[in-house]
């Protein structure tokens, strides 16, 4: 089975909001870009809305598609949507306990990322 998922980039000020995954999740302990699961016969634009609420306190009111990415990691298989968020209201900060930061696009390669965000941070570091 096939886990859709969709995530935010969010961008401020020349910088990328990410969050730390927590040990005991999948992919735990490396860093990510906000967002979660699709609930049943949501679509991933009202998952990305509904997840950045949640995780990260913000109210997304402009974003659009920059990448779908589908990996397998073995014990898991995702579809990632991933949607560049240019504007949102609120101030973006983590709301479930996870350690988050703003990061320079020429600081994410400092960060350890799970292995499907790697194509993410490859094209932030060609696009801005």
């Amino acid at each position: 089975m096939v886990i859709k998922v969709a995530a935010g980039i969010i961008c401020q000020d020349d910088a990328f909001f990410i969050a730390l995954r927590k040990k005991e999740q999948h992919q735990g302990g490396l860093w990510e870009f906000p967002g979660g699961k699709c609930d049943d016969g949501e679509s991933p634009d009202t998952t990305l809305v509904r997840e950045l609420k949640e995780e990260c306190g913000i109210t997304a009111t402009e974003y659009y598609p920059f990448k779908l990415i589908s990996h397998d990691y073995g014990d898991k298989q995702v579809e990632l949507h991933f949607y560049k968020v240019i504007a949102f209201e609120g101030i973006a900060e983590g709301q479930e306990g996870q350690e988050t930061r703003w990061v320079t696009a020429s600081d994410l390669h400092l960060y350890a990322f799970p292995e499907a965000n790697q194509a993410i941070v490859s094209a932030l570091l060609n696009v801005d």
